[in-house]
């Protein structure tokens, strides 16, 4: 791909990774480079550019933590495709109300699975459940815009709601059958999110290489008087997510000089 107009002013006080940054991040978001686009090579940049390969370098790296461009071992350098942006850690809404409805993001739920098991040790745990106790397992598939990108696994007491396999979550957001259906409402939640590699199974279905990188979420919720009524395990496409947090600075003490209590979730622990 020739790597067309623009050029580095070597008269400028600029340095000219940051120059090379601008000009290449233009022709990105001017869609002369469109998402799946291989760019030229790093030789052939130093010389249509008459520069180095380390300013080159300094430069695709740039752009790369931007998340615009991505580099295969072996392949060269993509443009990349569009990520999608998520709620992460204040807004308990469902992926339907958060993609869907805010968002108008064409998404597409193939439901893989619904079963009803008895509830593992560690399910049982988090669901603050005797092991063995019956619970729905739901597994989902979700696609935006025809890429999948998403595959998640839901827990819930079956006592809770019994007739849950009775509905289509293939159509319906399973919080508003929940509650719609059931009179259960969310009340608050915690949340984690790590990165992991993709396994053979994730990467069959999200359509990627065995290893690639994953967001991985973990998430319990519960009810107004604090009975956990979800378990939440979802993997997102590394390359197609993003996720946004809002910040709120709280002051160390008020004026009655105690210190106040964050509402719940909006911090995180690492582990």
């Amino acid at each position: 791909m020739n790597a067309g107009s623009g050029s580095i002013n070597f008269n400028s006080n600029i340095p000219y990774y940051l120059q090379l940054i601008e000009l290449l991040k233009g022709k990105i978001k001017a869609g002369e480079w469109m998402p799946g686009d291989q760019l030229p090579s790093e030789p052939d940049l130093c010389e249509e550019y008459g520069i180095s390969r380390t300013v080159v370098r300094q430069a695709l790296q740039a752009i790369e933590l931007e998340g615009l461009i991505i580099r295969r071992k072996g392949k060269g350098t993509f443009v990349a495709e569009p990520k999608y942006n998520e709620g992460l850690f204040q807004k308990l809404t469902g992926t339907y109300q958060d993609m869907v409805v805010e968002r108008g993001l064409k998404v597409v739920t193939q439901v893989l699975c619904t079963e009803v098991e008895p509830a593992s040790t560690n399910i049982a745990e988090l669901l603050q459940l005797k092991p063995g106790t019956s619970v729905f397992c739901i597994e989902r598939l979700r696609s935006v815009d025809e890429v999948p990108i998403m595959l998640v696994s839901t827990y819930l007491p079956f006592d809770l709601c019994p007739e849950l396999g009775d509905f289509d979550l293939s159509a319906r957001s399973l919080y508003e059958v929940l509650e719609k259906e059931f009179g259960l409402v969310i009340s608050h939640g915690r949340r984690t999110i790590e990165a992991v590699a993709a396994n053979e199974r994730e990467a069959q279905l999200l359509q990627i290489e065995e290893g690639d990188p994953l967001i991985l979420l973990n998430s319990v919720t519960y009810l107004e008087d604090g009975t956990p009524m979800e378990y939440y395990h979802a993997v997102h496409r590394g390359d197609r997510s993003r996720f946004e947090v809002n910040l709120v600075r709280y002051r160390e003490t008020d004026l009655s000089g105690k210190r106040p209590v964050p509402p719940p979730g909006l911090y995180t622990r690492a582990r």
